[in-house]
Protein backbone atom coordinates (compact mmCIF):
# COMPACT_ATOMS: atom_id res chain seq x y z
CA UNK A 1 0.00 0.00 0.00
CA UNK A 2 1.21 3.51 -0.84
CA UNK A 3 0.90 5.90 2.12
CA UNK A 4 1.30 9.66 2.33
CA UNK A 5 2.00 11.20 5.72
CA UNK A 6 0.50 14.57 6.61
CA UNK A 7 2.27 15.82 9.72
CA UNK A 8 5.75 14.61 10.60
CA UNK A 9 6.00 15.05 14.33
CA UNK A 10 6.45 12.27 16.87
CA UNK A 11 3.30 10.48 15.73
CA UNK A 12 4.12 10.83 12.05
CA UNK A 13 7.60 9.37 12.51
CA UNK A 14 6.27 6.45 14.55
CA UNK A 15 3.56 5.74 11.98
CA UNK A 16 6.24 5.73 9.30
CA UNK A 17 8.28 3.12 11.18
CA UNK A 18 5.29 0.83 11.72
CA UNK A 19 4.02 1.22 8.14
CA UNK A 20 7.43 0.30 6.73
CA UNK A 21 7.69 -2.68 9.08
CA UNK A 22 4.34 -3.94 7.73
CA UNK A 23 5.58 -3.76 4.14
CA UNK A 24 3.99 -0.48 3.06
CA UNK A 25 5.61 2.31 1.06
CA UNK A 26 5.78 5.96 2.16
CA UNK A 27 5.42 7.91 -1.09
CA UNK A 28 5.10 11.44 0.31
CA UNK A 29 5.68 13.27 3.61
CA UNK A 30 4.03 16.67 4.04
CA UNK A 31 4.78 18.97 6.93
CA UNK A 32 4.43 22.68 7.62
CA UNK A 33 7.35 23.66 5.36
CA UNK A 34 6.37 21.81 2.15
CA UNK A 35 2.63 22.34 1.74
CA UNK A 36 3.11 22.62 -2.03
CA UNK A 37 3.63 18.84 -2.12
CA UNK A 38 -0.13 18.39 -1.85
CA UNK A 39 -0.03 19.13 -5.59
CA UNK A 40 2.69 16.58 -6.33
CA UNK A 41 2.29 13.40 -8.37
CA UNK A 42 3.72 11.48 -5.40
CA UNK A 43 0.91 12.61 -3.11
CA UNK A 44 -1.74 11.88 -5.74
CA UNK A 45 -0.38 8.33 -6.08
CA UNK A 46 -1.10 7.48 -2.44
CA UNK A 47 -3.76 4.91 -1.63
CA UNK A 48 -4.28 6.56 1.77
CA UNK A 49 -2.96 9.65 3.54
CA UNK A 50 -2.51 9.43 7.31
CA UNK A 51 -3.03 12.83 8.95
CA UNK A 52 -1.97 13.83 12.46
CA UNK A 53 -1.69 17.62 12.74
CA UNK A 54 -3.58 20.27 14.69
CA UNK A 55 -7.23 21.29 15.15
CA UNK A 56 -6.68 24.38 12.98
CA UNK A 57 -4.95 22.55 10.11
CA UNK A 58 -6.90 19.29 9.88
CA UNK A 59 -9.94 20.41 7.89
CA UNK A 60 -7.84 22.18 5.28
CA UNK A 61 -5.67 19.09 4.94
CA UNK A 62 -8.76 16.96 4.30
CA UNK A 63 -9.89 19.29 1.52
CA UNK A 64 -6.46 19.24 -0.13
CA UNK A 65 -6.38 15.43 -0.03
CA UNK A 66 -9.95 15.11 -1.27
CA UNK A 67 -9.10 17.42 -4.19
CA UNK A 68 -6.65 14.71 -5.32
CA UNK A 69 -9.16 11.92 -4.51
CA UNK A 70 -6.84 10.57 -1.83
CA UNK A 71 -8.50 8.77 1.07
CA UNK A 72 -7.62 10.09 4.53
CA UNK A 73 -7.07 8.51 7.94
CA UNK A 74 -6.97 11.19 10.63
CA UNK A 75 -6.50 11.37 14.37
CA UNK A 76 -6.64 15.17 14.60
CA UNK A 77 -9.26 16.48 17.02
CA UNK A 78 -10.91 19.83 17.70
CA UNK A 79 -12.28 20.48 14.18
CA UNK A 80 -15.65 18.71 14.25
CA UNK A 81 -17.76 21.43 15.88
CA UNK A 82 -17.04 23.85 13.04
CA UNK A 83 -16.49 21.55 10.08
CA UNK A 84 -18.11 18.22 10.98
CA UNK A 85 -21.24 18.71 8.88
CA UNK A 86 -19.26 19.64 5.79
CA UNK A 87 -16.92 16.65 6.13
CA UNK A 88 -19.89 14.30 6.57
CA UNK A 89 -21.45 15.74 3.42
CA UNK A 90 -18.23 15.29 1.45
CA UNK A 91 -18.03 11.64 2.53
CA UNK A 92 -21.70 10.77 2.02
CA UNK A 93 -22.62 12.88 -1.03
CA UNK A 94 -19.24 13.87 -2.41
CA UNK A 95 -17.72 10.41 -2.75
CA UNK A 96 -14.75 11.10 -0.49
CA UNK A 97 -13.39 8.84 2.27
CA UNK A 98 -12.29 9.77 5.78
CA UNK A 99 -11.50 7.35 8.58
CA UNK A 100 -11.57 9.54 11.66
CA UNK A 101 -11.03 8.52 15.27
CA UNK A 102 -10.24 10.52 18.37
CA UNK A 103 -7.94 7.65 19.36
CA UNK A 104 -6.59 4.78 17.27
CA UNK A 105 -5.28 2.66 20.13
CA UNK A 106 -6.55 -0.93 20.12
CA UNK A 107 -6.64 -0.71 23.91
CA UNK A 108 -8.84 2.38 23.76
CA UNK A 109 -11.20 0.60 21.36
CA UNK A 110 -11.58 -2.18 23.94
CA UNK A 111 -11.89 0.40 26.74
CA UNK A 112 -14.61 2.17 24.75
CA UNK A 113 -16.57 -1.07 24.40
CA UNK A 114 -16.35 -1.62 28.17
CA UNK A 115 -17.45 2.00 28.71
CA UNK A 116 -20.55 1.54 26.55
CA UNK A 117 -21.48 -1.71 28.27
CA UNK A 118 -21.01 -0.26 31.75
CA UNK A 119 -23.14 2.78 30.93
CA UNK A 120 -26.02 0.52 29.88
CA UNK A 121 -25.74 -1.42 33.15
CA UNK A 122 -25.75 1.80 35.16
CA UNK A 123 -29.17 2.75 33.81
CA UNK A 124 -30.59 0.40 36.46
CA UNK A 125 -28.53 1.88 39.30
CA UNK A 126 -29.33 5.60 39.71
CA UNK A 127 -27.41 5.82 43.00
CA UNK A 128 -24.18 6.04 40.96
CA UNK A 129 -23.08 9.39 39.55
CA UNK A 130 -20.41 9.55 36.86
CA UNK A 131 -17.50 11.86 36.09
CA UNK A 132 -14.40 11.70 33.93
CA UNK A 133 -10.77 12.79 34.03
CA UNK A 134 -8.20 12.87 31.24
CA UNK A 135 -4.46 13.55 31.51
CA UNK A 136 -2.19 14.42 28.59
CA UNK A 137 1.20 15.93 27.82
CA UNK A 138 1.79 19.66 28.09
CA UNK A 139 1.85 20.12 24.28
CA UNK A 140 -1.78 19.10 23.74
CA UNK A 141 -3.80 22.10 22.60
CA UNK A 142 -7.40 20.97 23.13
CA UNK A 143 -9.12 20.15 26.41
CA UNK A 144 -10.98 17.95 27.03
CA UNK A 145 -9.26 15.50 24.71
CA UNK A 146 -11.12 14.18 21.70
CA UNK A 147 -11.02 10.71 23.23
CA UNK A 148 -12.59 11.97 26.45
CA UNK A 149 -15.36 13.68 24.48
CA UNK A 150 -16.04 10.48 22.52
CA UNK A 151 -16.20 8.43 25.73
CA UNK A 152 -18.50 10.98 27.38
CA UNK A 153 -20.81 11.04 24.38
CA UNK A 154 -21.00 7.25 24.48
CA UNK A 155 -22.20 7.47 28.10
CA UNK A 156 -24.76 10.18 27.30
CA UNK A 157 -26.21 8.01 24.52
CA UNK A 158 -26.75 5.09 26.93
CA UNK A 159 -27.32 6.58 30.40
CA UNK A 160 -30.81 8.07 30.44
CA UNK A 161 -30.20 10.37 33.42
CA UNK A 162 -27.37 12.22 31.64
CA UNK A 163 -28.16 14.72 28.88
CA UNK A 164 -24.73 16.12 28.01
CA UNK A 165 -21.08 16.39 29.03
CA UNK A 166 -19.54 19.66 30.19
CA UNK A 167 -16.00 20.93 30.67
CA UNK A 168 -14.90 20.64 34.26
CA UNK A 169 -11.56 21.85 35.53
CA UNK A 170 -8.24 22.19 33.70
CA UNK A 171 -5.04 21.77 35.72
CA UNK A 172 -2.33 23.48 33.69
CA UNK A 173 1.38 22.57 33.68
CA UNK A 174 2.15 25.56 35.90
CA UNK A 175 -0.19 24.27 38.60
CA UNK A 176 -3.01 26.73 38.02
CA UNK A 177 -6.58 25.46 37.81
CA UNK A 178 -9.33 26.97 35.70
CA UNK A 179 -12.93 25.91 35.18
CA UNK A 180 -15.35 24.63 37.78
CA UNK A 181 -16.32 21.44 39.58
CA UNK A 182 -19.99 22.45 39.65
CA UNK A 183 -22.41 20.81 37.23
CA UNK A 184 -26.07 19.89 36.95
CA UNK A 185 -27.33 16.44 37.86
CA UNK A 186 -27.94 15.60 34.20
CA UNK A 187 -24.39 16.57 33.13
CA UNK A 188 -21.12 14.61 33.03
CA UNK A 189 -18.13 16.77 34.05
CA UNK A 190 -14.91 16.06 32.16
CA UNK A 191 -11.81 17.29 34.01
CA UNK A 192 -8.43 17.72 32.31
CA UNK A 193 -4.80 17.66 33.46
CA UNK A 194 -1.79 18.72 31.38
CA UNK A 195 1.40 17.20 32.80
CA UNK A 196 4.88 16.22 31.57
CA UNK A 197 4.93 13.96 28.48
CA UNK A 198 1.94 11.76 29.39
CA UNK A 199 0.69 10.00 26.19
CA UNK A 200 -2.84 9.76 27.55
CA UNK A 201 -4.78 8.58 30.60
CA UNK A 202 -8.59 8.39 30.64
CA UNK A 203 -10.53 7.54 33.80
CA UNK A 204 -14.29 7.09 34.22
CA UNK A 205 -15.62 6.96 37.78
CA UNK A 206 -19.06 5.87 38.95
CA UNK A 207 -19.45 6.94 42.58
CA UNK A 208 -22.13 6.20 45.18
CA UNK A 209 -22.40 6.50 48.96
CA UNK A 210 -21.51 2.83 49.24
CA UNK A 211 -18.62 2.47 46.81
CA UNK A 212 -16.96 3.51 43.56
CA UNK A 213 -16.42 1.71 40.28
CA UNK A 214 -13.48 3.05 38.25
CA UNK A 215 -12.19 2.09 34.81
CA UNK A 216 -8.97 3.54 33.38
CA UNK A 217 -6.98 3.34 30.18
CA UNK A 218 -3.33 4.35 30.61
CA UNK A 219 -1.23 4.56 27.45
CA UNK A 220 2.43 3.72 28.00
CA UNK A 221 3.56 5.23 24.70
CA UNK A 222 2.28 6.47 21.35
CA UNK A 223 3.07 3.11 19.73
CA UNK A 224 -0.46 1.77 20.19
CA UNK A 225 -1.93 4.86 18.53
CA UNK A 226 0.47 4.56 15.58
CA UNK A 227 -0.22 0.86 15.02
CA UNK A 228 -3.96 1.50 15.13
CA UNK A 229 -3.61 4.28 12.54
CA UNK A 230 -1.79 1.94 10.15
CA UNK A 231 -4.42 -0.77 10.69
CA UNK A 232 -7.06 1.87 9.92
CA UNK A 233 -5.21 2.81 6.73
CA UNK A 234 -5.16 -0.83 5.63
CA UNK A 235 -8.93 -0.97 6.22
CA UNK A 236 -9.59 2.39 4.55
CA UNK A 237 -7.76 1.39 1.37
CA UNK A 238 -10.54 -1.17 0.75
CA UNK A 239 -13.56 0.83 1.97
CA UNK A 240 -15.32 4.13 1.30
CA UNK A 241 -17.27 6.83 3.08
CA UNK A 242 -17.08 8.14 6.63
CA UNK A 243 -15.40 5.43 8.69
CA UNK A 244 -14.41 5.02 12.32
CA UNK A 245 -13.10 2.47 14.80
CA UNK A 246 -16.50 0.79 15.15
CA UNK A 247 -16.09 -0.26 11.51
CA UNK A 248 -12.59 -1.59 12.06
CA UNK A 249 -13.12 -3.28 15.45
CA UNK A 250 -16.35 -5.29 15.55
CA UNK A 251 -17.12 -5.34 19.26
Amino acid sequence: MKIALIGYGKMGKMIEQIALSRGHEIVCVIDIDNQEDFDSDAFASADVAIEFTSPTAAYGNYLKAFAKNVKVVSGSTGWMAEHGDDVRRLCTEGGQTLFWASNFSIGVAIFSAVNRYLARIMNDFPQYDVDMEETHHVHKLDAPSGTAITLAEEIVERLDRKQKWVKGTLLAPDGTTTGTYSHSADEIPVNSIRRDEVPGIHTIRYDSDADSIVITHDAHSRKGFALGAVLAAEYTAKHQGLLTTSDLFKF
